[in-house]
């Protein structure tokens, strides 16, 4: 754990850091600073300043995520291409052919996952924090220590406020698999931790499923629908809200409130957007166009390119017509009417 703990020394003084910071601005403002609805409000807070932190990548990851889109029927060629083959030299020669791909058209596949991952951190820290000062198993130091000494920029007062504040009767630190094992720590009610818990871990999974499936249903062109890039989002819609099913019971409540949060900001985020600034050739351009035309403004993306080839027509081909050749007229000979 030492060794962990160095890693993450300057995530979990972050979280603390920001936790202590929002929670005295709380109290100012008039809420009681041993109350679990602080403490539940600083997380989210937390939530926020994170996710501000993170818009960069978030949109690097909007245009690595339609780089993909873009590149799907040249990688369904490229993977038609050497079908079949298994040969170390042809995989070879599909893996160069298939990076010369991304370097073209700027693509990093990495980035389209690389907000999550860059939470990641921050979620453990939260994580730990949580499960130290309520007194977790296996963690080699007891709650009593750092209710003495505080938790990195938690002060001793603030590490026993949050350890033992309360939301609907809950403790913070209290987890859905402790109260259905009948954990003897449990902060608050067994029947208290169970409904609480399980309405938000049922809020965590059923954003995430949204989130994916609203990506997957307005901003995804027909191309980025069928192919290996599919089948991944597939994967991702119905395994990501798996895993945190699962992880869901161990998470103490403070973790549901960040990840929750987290959630709906992405969802909220997402969603804005895909209805501003949808993937060309996306059903949300679409209703975009739709949008657009209704207010007598003229189309963009996908919608606007056609619009231009069809304007750019010679005369007469417009809507699948095709120009027939003019009849010259015949020059009348001398002596005939």
């Amino acid at each position: 754990m030492a060794f962990l703990d160095t890693i993450m020394w300057p995530f979990s003084w972050a979280v603390s850091f920001i936790l202590s910071l929002w929670h005295n601005v709380l109290g100012l403002l008039g809420l009681p600073e041993e109350s679990g609805l602080n403490w539940a409000l600083s997380i989210v807070l937390l939530v926020l300043v994170i996710r501000i932190i993170l818009i960069p990548l978030f949109v690097r990851q909007i245009k690595s995520q339609r780089g993909m889109q873009i590149v799907q029927p040249e990688l369904q060629k490229l993977q038609a291409k050497y079908k079949g083959k298994k040969d170390p030299v042809s995989r070879q020669a599909m893996v160069s052919e298939q990076q010369a791909l991304f370097k073209k058209h700027k693509v990093n596949p990495f980035m389209t996952c690389l907000p999550i991952l860059a939470q990641m951190p921050i979620f453990l820290a939260l994580f730990w924090c949580l499960n130290r000062i309520g007194g977790g198993i296996g963690w080699g130091t007891t709650d009593t220590d750092y209710q003495a000494e505080g938790y990195f920029a938690l002060s001793p007062s603030e590490v026993v406020s949050f350890a033992e504040s309360r939301l609907l009767s809950v403790g913070m630190p209290d987890t859905f698999l402790g109260a259905v094992q009948g954990d003897p720590g449990l902060m608050g009610g067994t029947v208290a931790v169970i409904a609480l818990t399980a309405t938000m871990i049922v809020l965590m999974v059923s954003t995430q499923f949204f989130t994916q499936k609203q990506l997957m249903s307005k901003n995804m062109s027909e191309a980025a629908l069928q192919g290996q890039f599919a089948q991944t989002q597939k994967m991702m819609l119905y395994v990501l809200p798996l895993v945190f099913v699962f992880g869901g019971v161990y998470f103490p409540v403070g973790v549901l409130i960040y990840w929750t949060a987290t959630n709906f900001w992405t969802m909220g985020q997402q969603w804005w957007v895909i209805r501003n600034n949808p993937t060309p050739g996306s059903l949300a351009e679409k209703e975009l166009n739709l949008r657009r035309a209704a207010k007598g403004l003229p189309p963009v993306g996908e919608d606007a390119r056609k619009a231009r080839e069809e304007a750019a027509k010679p005369k007469g081909e417009h809507k699948g017509q095709t120009s027939q050749p003019k009849k010259k007229k015949k020059k009348k000979k001398k002596g005939q009417r």
